[in-house]
Order: structure tokens, then sequence, then C-alpha cells
């Protein structure tokens, strides 16, 4: 009598995807959702002049709403009708290595980790980059997430955006005293002109007061601030500009 084949016994494969499978598609899915929130508005403003900062949404809140809508930024102006003084003034004051480094100053970062540790002050070692990363983009309290987001966000404008687009940015979004913003409303504010004309002298006062332009003051300026402007001054031609921001 013929013996029945033995049947093989199959074992179901199991459809469900392993625990390791599903944390790695959730963790590409977040980096890709991160990717495009972040390098969206990198690129839209690399031709489209922000309109709005989140400091200036900020300035409004601690006015206590006295306005009926946060200000925008106002009276844009392109970089190459800006005066090369303020041009040269401002990266004496804030960053003389600008167009040469990679958006982080890495002796800066050095000298301040040292400064802050062996001593009671507290330094910083933005740059320019930094700035325009940190005013167009996040918010100014200082925590370990916005530091992380800042340095992305610097990374993705050194790469994306040229130099002079940086500068052209920075300098129409940046405070220049309380609650005003941009290098033109700031030069219409304290010397009745464009920020085209501005001389060497004036640019070198409102460079001066960028570290704290909310309680620095270019209509009477600090004893402070007059030292700082007159060390600006003196240093200003050695800073060197491209040739299409020159006059």
């Amino acid at each position: 009598m013929p013996v029945p084949p033995v049947r093989k016994k199959y074992k179901k494969k199991n459809k469900r995807p392993s625990v390791r499978v599903s944390l790695f598609k959730i963790l590409f899915d977040l980096a890709v959702i991160f990717l495009i929130i972040t390098v969206t508005p990198v690129l839209v403003y690399r031709l489209v002049d922000p309109p709005t900062t989140p400091l200036l949404w900020i300035r409004w809140v601690e006015s206590d709403y006295e306005k009926s809508r946060p200000t925008s930024l106002k009276h844009w102006i392109p970089l190459d009708k800006i005066s090369p003084n303020l041009v040269r003034a401002v990266l004496t004051a804030e960053d003389q290595k600008f167009f040469y480094h990679d958006g982080f100053d890495w002796q800066a970062v050095e000298a301040a980790i040292k400064t802050n540790l062996l001593t009671d002050r507290m330094v910083g070692a933005s740059t320019v980059s930094m700035q325009t990363a940190r005013n167009v983009f996040l918010w100014q309290k200082r925590n370990w997430l916005r530091k992380s987001l800042e340095v992305w966000f610097t990374i993705l404008i050194e790469y994306l955006w040229t130099k002079e687009r940086i500068l052209e940015v920075y300098l129409n979004v940046i405070e220049w005293g309380d609650g005003l913003f941009g290098c033109e409303s700031a030069a219409f504010n304290y010397y009745k002109k464009s920020s085209k004309k501005l001389s060497p002298v004036e640019a070198a006062l409102m460079a001066a007061v960028l570290p704290n332009p909310r309680n620095w003051s270019v209509i009477k300026p600090q004893a402070n601030v007059s030292a700082r402007q007159l060390k600006i001054l003196s240093a200003m031609s050695h800073i060197r500009i491209p040739d299409s921001i020159k006059k």
C-alpha cells in the first residue's frame, strides 16, 4: 500500500514589519519633513526679500500689542545701494572674516569658549551668517535647540545663498534701535538721509551700537559706544569688500 506523501509545513510569514524597520521609517519621514520645512524658506528667501521676521513679532508682543499688527520690514534696500562705508563698518564691528569663512569663525568660537570657562564674562562668537540665520528664521532666547537650529540654518544659507545675499539680508533685518529694523530705516531715523549717503563717521556710529541696539544710543552715544566708534573707524580701511558692493 503506497505511503501518502508527507506534506511540508510552511510557516506563515509575518507580514508585520519589525520594530526596527518601523522606527527607521518614522525617522526617515521626520527627516524628510524637517528638510522640507527648513530648506524651502531658505530657497524662497534666496530670491524673495523676507516680509517680516520672528523678532518683529516678538517686539510687537513686548509692546503689549500697541500696534494693530506686527511691523513689517520697510524700506528694503539692495546691497549695491547701501553705502560701502556702512558695509565696512558693520563687518569691522561684527565679522571681519565674513568673506573668508564658511559661516563659522572657529578661532572666535575657541576664544569665546575659553573666556566663558575661565572668566565671569559671557561672550559669543556669532558671525554675520549666524546672526542672519537667527534673525530671519528663529527666536532670540538662548537654548540648545535654538543654537542647534542656528547652526543648521547657517549651513543652509552659506550653501544656498551668496555672501552678498547674506549681507544684504542681514543689513535689512537686524535691529538698529528699540523697534528700529533695517539700515535704511535707521539711517533716515538717525541722520534724515538714505543709507547710501552715510559717511564713515556716521556708519561707524551705527555699527557701534549693534551688540546692544536697544540700550546703546546713536543719538546720545555712551562713552563705550564712542570708544567703539573710534576703533571701528580706525580699522574700516583694512576691510576688503567685493567690487560689486563698492560705488
